[in-house]
């Protein structure tokens, strides 16, 4: 979708023109339009009465916002050390063949948007490829191809479903064993 100055404006007035709702906003915004467009950017520091470079600021802090364009579908690759060393730079190697971009790029076609991370936390299975979301550990060159293929078969990337709550709205604890 292009920048449309009205529906960033409903969402400014979705999140009540708080400042501290400033980084709900922002993911609102760059759901939308799948980056968060300039314009927005300067349109959410005047709708909240805030310094364009504090908007800045958290967008470009979190890893999770993206001043540029996206792909329709997101693969990333660890290379903390556990993936490292399990082979995280051969399986990049492999995802940028396939794509023909180099990481932080996205394909020319606009399908996929190819990053890396430092660590995912999830050393125990690396090396770790994400794609749309889903990881997948202990992975290895061979799957990047089918891997990609599932992904652009399926169309765009799925937007994540809302966590379940406990009735109470508060976590429960499992029960105790005896």
């Amino acid at each position: 979708m292009d920048y449309d100055a009205a529906k960033v404006k409903d969402l400014i007035a979705k999140h009540q023109g708080l400042q501290k709702n400033l980084i709900a906003l922002l993911l609102d915004i760059q759901e939308c339009f799948n980056y968060l467009p300039a314009d927005a950017l300067r349109q959410v520091a005047k709708g909240l009465d805030m310094p364009l470079i504090d908007v800045l600021g958290v967008a470009t802090f979190y890893r999770a916002f993206s001043l540029k364009p996206r792909g329709k579908h997101t693969c990333l690759v660890c290379l903390g050390t556990a993936c490292h060393v399990r082979g995280g730079p051969k399986i990049l190697e492999e995802v940028e063949r396939r794509l023909g971009v180099p990481a932080g790029e996205n394909t020319p076609d606009g399908q996929f948007t190819l990053e890396t991370a430092a660590c995912l936390g999830c050393c125990a299975i690396g090396p770790v490829v994400v794609v749309d979301g889903e990881y997948h550990g202990h992975a290895t060159v061979r799957q990047i191809g089918p891997l990609l293929a599932r992904a652009a078969a399926r169309g765009p990337e799925p937007k994540p479903k809302p966590k379940p709550k406990a009735a109470s709205g508060k976590a429960r604890r499992p029960a105790r064993k005896k």
